[in-house]
């Protein structure tokens, strides 16, 4: 099977006649729009099952764990820039502030 990456906006086709957009992304789920002519049947998975049609055998199975990505927003970079400072005033030399502050600049690289 064939894996495309497609950012939102990018586009692929299949054939001459059928086209396939991806609109957006939002948190675990995305957007496609197909484009294709009135003859070529177009299901989802679970109703082509539904209706008793076989599953695919290239179709994988999902991820078994899904990595959320944390919205960013402003009181989170205000919050992580306090973080930092509280780290900056605390004892340098103390071995469990020296792994907060690595564990801090491990998840949220200093730019």
């Amino acid at each position: 099977m064939l894996c495309l990456s497609l950012a939102p906006g990018q586009y692929m086709t299949i054939g001459e006649q059928v086209v396939v957009q991806l609109d957006r992304i939002s948190g675990d789920r995305c957007k496609l729009m197909v484009a294709a002519p009135r003859e070529v049947s177009v299901l989802r998975g679970e109703v082509l099952e539904r209706t008793g049609g076989e599953r695919p055998a290239c179709v994988t199975d999902g991820p078994r764990w899904h990595r959320q990505e944390i919205p960013w927003n402003r009181s989170k970079a205000q919050a992580l820039t306090a973080m930092r400072a509280l780290l900056s005033q605390m004892d340098g030399e103390d071995r469990t502030v020296q792994s907060l502050r690595q564990q801090l600049n491990h998840m949220f690289p200093q730019t």
